[in-house]
């Protein structure tokens, strides 16, 4: 078949309720050269497919070439299996990934294109607006805000990617490169774990300052069922792994519970390393020590006298 320059790649389940809108804002795209949308449903039991169908006649004729499939099973295989597919059976040089609950602007594919092309080995994300207005606020500010810098040193802190998975495009070259999704399936993060693997091969992290992305917040949505303590093992896991297991000895910056906790998720080996926990927390402080309960070994008082405040840490969790 013939090789586009792009891809939209969208796994689809039980969306009928927003795909009008997604494919809308697929037909407005600004591009100029080949694309083509890659769909496979994930086993709705919606009208999502005849939704689709309705629509590849509008894209075929706007020159955006469709590629339609996926499967009737019981049981759907997931977020990670039906990005899978959808790569499979597309021919586009890059890779543009979109959730069907979310909404592309214009220039997305255009300008997140320019910037893969100028940065092959990268996940190129780009801002979002949130929709409803004001949802997870905080978390929104973060992720359009974080410094080209940041966008590397905080993947040991954040709780996901630190360019969040329905704004990635990046090179066909590179998805194969990194390996597949993890197709476990709901509770799973495929997301973070090929964020991980990206970085691991020494991949770069790149955000267009544009808002691209209508990004939707809803109750239904996969990320919903990925625990909190699942993102929590995997980035201690990532942290000792990357950052720790070069270092010979370090403080925690956080004498209550987060501070122990992290302490506690650490290896025998790295737990060792520990030197003392800083806090800016006068109580903490006058404790002086603290005693892990399953320790072998008899406590010791680490006191601290004083404690300068630090504005920014290095290292927080």
């Amino acid at each position: 078949g013939v090789l586009r320059e792009r891809s939209i790649i969208l796994p689809v389940y039980n969306a009928s309720h927003w795909l009008d809108e997604c494919l809308q804002a697929v037909l407005h795209q600004d591009f100029q050269g080949t694309m083509e949308l890659s769909v496979f449903d994930d086993a709705s039991k919606d009208d999502s497919r005849a939704v689709i169908s309705r629509w590849s006649t509008q894209l075929e004729r706007r020159g955006i070439s469709t590629v339609i499939s996926g499967h009737d099973s019981a049981q759907p295989g997931g977020v990670g299996y039906s990005k899978n597919r959808a790569v499979a059976q597309s021919s586009g040089r890059y890779l543009c990934f979109q959730d069907a609950d979310d909404v592309m602007m214009p220039q997305r594919v255009r300008l997140q294109y320019e910037a893969a092309v100028r940065n092959p080995t990268s996940i190129i994300g780009c801002r979002v607006r949130r929709e409803p207005e004001g949802s997870t606020e905080r978390y929104t500010r973060w992720i359009n805000s974080l410094s080209p810098e940041q966008l590397l040193t905080q993947v040991y802190t954040s709780h996901g990617p630190t360019v969040i998975m329905p704004t990635w495009l990046c090179s066909r070259d590179w998805f194969q490169r990194v390996g597949r999704f993890d197709e476990g399936g709901l509770g799973v993060p495929e997301d973070l774990l090929f964020f991980y693997e990206s970085l691991r091969r020494g991949g770069g992290v790149h955000r267009v300052d544009d808002c691209l992305l209508v990004y939707r917040y809803h109750d239904q949505a996969a990320t919903q069922s990925v625990l909190e303590e699942t993102i929590w093992m995997l980035r201690v896991a990532f942290l000792q792994e990357r950052v720790l297991s070069q270092w010979e000895a370090f403080t925690i910056w956080n004498a209550g519970k987060q501070g122990r906790r992290l302490y506690r998720s650490l290896s025998v080996a790295n737990r060792r390393k520990v030197r003392a926990f800083c806090d800016v927390d006068e109580n903490k402080i006058r404790k002086g020590f603290y005693t892990y309960e399953e320790s072998k070994v008899c406590p010791s008082s680490l006191w601290a006298s004083s404690v300068s405040k630090r504005s920014d840490p290095s290292f927080s969790m």
